[in-house]
């Protein structure tokens, strides 16, 4: 949009402005990324942990990008700078049946952006009549690089849509979906279509990296390793979105959190969520789900735990739902214990999972049975609670700390 240059003086404050912007606060980022997630329709995409990382790695790009510009030209429309991860969000949109109207998101991390920077223009000038102008160029100048750049996401997301209704050839994703949603497709024409047999057990795992520029090759390459713990089997793996596989290992027996950490020790930034051992087509359905609740539970408690199994946080996820709640326990249940050292907690986490046996936990610790007794004795100093008297509610405390990854 042509407008005229602001005066010199205006363009100073916002060049003056945007080089303070570009030294914003970590939370500042933090409070808009935030903001823009908890949108309307935003659930779904605040749940994924991989759209997740990429929505917060747009915005602080979309906002570097605005304070460079207005660094270098201040005043001067900024056009939209749409890089391969707003490109990779517009594609996982669609396939996740959402539509555009989940980017009026983008209109609420506006609001926390303008407020921010008002607390910035306030700093720059105490003229009344220079800081109405530059309130009133620096208010146009984001709202139109807001709508150039919603306005970029939708047209590639309607691009997309578009190539989806032409008619792309059937893969195994498709296959997969109309599995999983319950399609009347018949388990011996699926498993034909596949190339993998759904009569059978499968342990479902969400193979994923939420860190910039991860590779598909590595994630394909983790679902290899992970069939191949302990019993070499050929899974079933389908690019789910950018950087998630979907994957089902056949056989009776689930691979162990720590037989999948070790296969993975060469592929770093890449997680694993795993699923229940079911069989059949239900169970290939269901240990999928189950899969999927763990990635979620791994995203919104920010873990920084690469391996999860469903049966391990299925309790976690439960009383973390309301997650106010979830503080209030664990503070009151734990008390001190809660920001104790973590070599403490997992003493005290491993004896009360070892069934509150002093000799079992102190195998299971690889210590002696006094050096454990002397920990238990800290701890309980520091618990409201002994343990003895409380420890089905301290090992559920216990857990949701170890799985919460801000403590």
């Amino acid at each position: 949009m042509s407008r005229s240059r602001p005066p010199e003086r205006i363009r100073e404050l916002l060049r003056r402005g945007a080089e303070l912007a570009l030294e914003a606060p970590p939370e500042w980022l933090t409070e808009i990324e935030d903001s823009t997630l908890a949108g309307p329709g935003m659930r779904a995409v605040a749940d994924d942990p991989v759209l997740n990382a990429v929505i917060r790695r747009t915005l602080r790009a979309s906002l570097r990008h605005w304070a460079l510009s207005n660094q270098r030209d201040p005043g001067d429309p900024v056009p939209a700078s749409i890089g391969q991860d707003a490109l990779g969000v517009a594609r996982d949109l669609v396939r996740r049946s959402l539509d555009e109207s989940v980017l009026h998101a983008y209109r609420q991390g506006q609001n926390a952006a303008w407020r921010h920077w008002m607390s910035v223009a306030f700093t720059l000038t105490s003229d009344p009549d220079e800081l109405r102008e530059l309130l009133d160029v620096s208010s146009r100048s984001i709202a139109e690089l807001v709508d150039a750049t919603v306005a970029a996401i939708s047209a590639q997301m309607r691009a997309e849509r578009d190539a989806l209704a032409r008619g792309t050839p059937a893969d195994r994703r498709e296959v997969v979906s109309l599995v999983l949603d319950g399609a009347p497709i018949t388990a011996a024409r699926a498993s034909d279509r596949l190339g993998y047999r759904l009569d059978q057990p499968h342990t479902a795992a969400v193979i994923w990296n939420d860190a910039d520029g991860s590779d598909l090759a590595d994630l394909e390459r983790a679902a290899e390793a992970v069939a191949g713990t302990g019993r070499p089997a050929r899974p079933l793996a389908v690019v789910a979105r950018a950087a998630t596989v979907w994957a089902w290992v056949p056989g009776p027996r689930a691979p162990s959190p720590e037989e999948v950490e070790a296969a993975l020790a060469d592929l770093p930034g890449v997680r694993v969520a795993l699923g229940p051992t079911a069989p059949g087509v239900e169970g290939f359905r269901r240990s999928h789900l189950d899969a999927l609740t763990t990635q979620r539970l791994i995203a919104r408690l920010r873990s920084d735990q690469r391996v999860a199994a469903f049966d391990a946080v299925q309790l976690v996820s439960l009383t973390t739902a309301d997650p106010d709640a979830a503080d209030r326990f664990v503070a009151d249940t734990l008390g001190a214990l809660a920001t104790a050292p973590a070599e403490l907690r997992h003493t005290v986490r491993t004896y009360v999972h070892c069934g509150c046996s002093a000799a079992r936990a102190a195998a299971e610790l690889y210590t002696h049975r006094n050096t454990l007794l002397r920990r238990l004795a800290r701890a309980d100093e520091l618990l409201p609670r002994p343990i003895r008297a409380n420890a089905v509610a301290v090992a559920v405390a216990l857990d949701i700390v170890h799985w919460h990854g801000r403590r």
